[in-house]
């Protein structure tokens, strides 16, 4: 009889866990194809896609604002950093987690660009690295084996 009280106090507790990790991976995909979006809308209004289409950056001297304004968008993380978002956003729906040191390398990435160019929208990737990072403890946390409940698993 003592040992049903702690069977199911613990079993609500793995799947609240595993619920919070599922919602933190969707989270974070959310996060990273709106910080996408947020990027295109505010540098995708310039003058230099004209001159892309007839090949301006082929040439052997492109215009530097030119070339600098093609890898913050088209050339640069935007499409990378959305596709990753919808696939992290496909796994948690699954309720699957990437892998912790996505979230880890999403954050040193993240922190790096802060050193290196100071408070920008960069800021903004803390949120999906730190949920990442979340999930993925929350998950680990999950897999710890539960004597308890393999236990009742076998009643």
């Amino acid at each position: 009889m003592n040992l049903q009280t702690p069977q199911r106090s613990r079993a609500p507790q793995a799947l609240r866990t595993t619920r919070t990790a599922r919602r933190l991976t969707v989270f974070a995909g959310w996060a990273m194809v709106a910080i996408a979006v947020l990027h295109t809308l505010a540098i995708a209004v310039h003058p230099y896609w004209a001159e892309w289409f007839a090949g301006g950056l082929r040439g052997s001297d492109p215009d530097p604002l030119s070339l600098a304004t093609f890898w913050a968008l088209p050339g640069g993380f935007v499409p990378v950093l959305a596709l990753l978002g919808l696939l992290t956003v496909r796994l948690g729906r699954r309720g699957e987690r990437l892998p912790g040191y996505v979230g880890w390398v999403l954050l040193a990435w993240v922190v790096t660009a802060i050193a290196l160019i100071g408070p920008s929208g960069f800021l903004f990737g803390i949120v999906p690295a730190v949920a990442l990072i979340a999930s993925s403890v929350l998950g680990r946390r999950d897999r710890v084996p539960d004597h308890h409940a393999q236990v009742a698993a076998l009643r």
